[in-house]
This record gives structure tokens, sequence and C-alpha cells, in this order.
């Protein structure tokens, strides 16, 4: 064996330690550009909205369809005649959940509804609103929509009016 031979620098194949770093930093700095042009917390927020305008559809429709089957009255429990505008609230109108009754909507029998929408973002009760206008007219409307999504908090809720 030649002393050439014995001082020949062996070729170790692989990376080295900062080369690994390098490779793991960029990819963490791209995941974050990422995310952030995903923007999930919106994402989610506009999804729930996109339920909410359903539900509130669905109700409308139903309060209606009650109005036509039973000669334009609208259901006993809706009593409340609100002038102002904005009125749709948990302050001013009552909660959908409580038309859910045999005299209502008649949840139990599937007449109108099968069962009465609850928000995306709530436990119990509907936390959807109605109020009747001296106008005659019904307002259903979601006030949690405001904030979510790509509705500003002091935005324009989520409400049908007919």
């Amino acid at each position: 064996m030649s002393i050439k031979n014995m001082t020949k620098k062996v070729n170790a194949k692989g990376f080295t330690l900062l080369e690994i770093l390098l490779v793991v930093g960029i990819i963490a700095i791209l995941a974050g550009i990422v995310i952030l042009a995903i923007n999930p917390t919106k994402q989610l927020g506009d999804a729930r909205n996109a339920q909410r305008r359903s539900d509130v559809l669905t109700l409308i429709n139903a309060v209606y369809q009650y109005s036509l089957d039973n000669d334009g009255l609208l259901p006993p429990t809706l009593e409340l005649e609100i002038d102002n505008d904005n009125a749709c609230s948990a302050t001013n109108g009552i909660d959908v959940f409580t038309l859910g009754g045999a005299n209502d909507l008649n949840v139990a029998s599937s007449t109108y509804l099968t069962d009465i929408p609850t928000d995306p973002t709530t436990d119990g009760n509907s936390d959807y609103f109605i109020v009747e206008r001296t106008s005659g007219r019904v307002t259903v409307c979601a006030p949690n929509s405001l904030g979510e999504g790509s509705i500003a908090a002091d935005g324009d809720q989520i409400e049908v009016t007919r």
C-alpha cells in the first residue's frame, strides 16, 4: 500500500447542517407567506356567513309560506312592530327559536321547517332574529355576521326583508 493512497481524502456524500438549516428556514418563510395570503380566519368567517345567508332565506321563506297558508296572517308569536330601519337585533327582535311551536312554523310536524336553523357559532337558541315592521314587512337577520369574514364589525349584518 502506498502512502499516496492513505492520504487520499475520502469523498463524503450528504448535506451539511448549515445547508439543512437554510432549507428549513426558507420553507418556514414560504409557509408563513402562504398562510397570510390564504387568511384562514377570513375564509372560515365567509363560510359561516354563507351558512347564515342560506338560513335567513330559509326562515323568511318559511314565514311567508305560513302566511300564504293562513290567509295572510303571520305567525302569532311574531308580534313586534318596529319603525327603526336597524331594528333587527337581539335587543329588538325575537329569536326565531321561539317560532318553532305548534301554533307557529310547526317544526314538530315539518310543516314549514324541519328544524330551526342555528347560527354556526352558537349552541342553544338560533341567534337569528325576526321582526315585523309597522309596514307589514318582515325582516329576518343574523346579528352574529358582523365582524365575520368580509363583513366589517361596523358594517351591514346579513338580513332579508320581504
